[in-house]
């Protein structure tokens, strides 16, 4: 549910002009807020960024737990703690059997590289850029049918693996996928070895998309993107096994559910 509303929990109610908070409070969800001057905001012991209007943004990881709480400042010191309930959800947990064993162990190797690649990846969302993007109303990438979603995950032999944190929309190779939101690109790689041609575009207060699975990239780290500019092509390079997009968000380490920020996916 989507909402805008004074702080109801905790230990006083804040008046309806004080506070405003839009989002989805659910695991993987996102939170867009807005504080009057003078008052900051602390969110999981981390004090947040405050863009010149007052606007802040957190978010919740596919396992949160079930209580959040935020902290408001005022300029006199003065700490109050409200107390918000997170919903849990029910993920598509699949069990596989009879997988080739260099599938479930890959090599060493590998395992090295991709390690190396994944380092890569979140070194590019460190990032608390002074950006407003994460404000907007975001756009979905790519249209097309989903064919994966959040939270979802395999086990192979009895061995869980990563569960899925993105989005699948697929498409034939190619096809053009368009920036939902608009940001600074912080990464580009050719060719990761799960994720294959990599893109990540940062919005702003540590809220980032990464797109992976590109037969091509069309901008360059540095780039500043608007809403819906052309930023890539589908593929189906690393370890996919077809031609999609595979869109994905975080908040810093958080991992969002993209689904949750954008419309339903328009009618074929």
């Amino acid at each position: 549910m989507k909402i805008i509303f004074a702080l109801l929990f905790g230990l006083w109610i804040l008046p309806a002009h004080a506070l405003e908070l839009r989002g989805e409070w659910q695991q993987g969800g996102l939170i867009v807020g807005k504080v009057p001057a003078g008052v900051q905001v602390e969110y999981a012991g981390k004090k947040l960024q405050l863009s010149p209007a007052g606007e802040f943004v957190f978010g919740f990881g596919r396992d949160a737990k079930p209580q959040a709480t935020l902290v408001l400042i005022h300029a006199d010191g003065q700490r109050e703690e409200q107390r918000f309930p997170i919903k849990q959800r029910k993920y598509n947990i699949q069990k596989v059997t009879g997988v080739p064993q260099q599938t479930v162990e890959p090599d060493p190797a590998q395992v090295e590289r991709a390690r190396r690649e994944a380092q890569m990846a979140a070194d590019a969302r460190k990032g608390d850029l002074p950006l407003t993007f994460f404000a907007q109303k975001f756009q979905w990438p790519l249209i097309g049918p989903v064919t994966g979603v959040y939270g979802s995950q395999r086990f192979y032999n009895g061995v869980p693996n990563s569960p899925h944190y993105g989005v699948d929309v697929a498409k034939p190779v190619g096809t053009i996928v368009v920036a939902p939101a608009g940001g600074i690109v912080t990464l580009v790689h050719p060719d990761m070895f799960f994720s294959g041609g990599t893109l990540i575009i940062d919005h702003g207060h540590g809220l980032s998309s990464t797109f992976i699975h590109l037969s091509e990239i069309l901008v360059k780290k540095g780039d500043q993107i608007t809403q819906g500019q052309a930023i890539a092509k589908v593929g189906k390079t690393g370890r996919a096994t077809g031609a999609h997009l595979d869109w994905r968000m975080n908040w810093f380490e958080e991992r969002i559910d993209p689904q949750l920020l954008v419309d339903p996916m328009p009618a074929q």
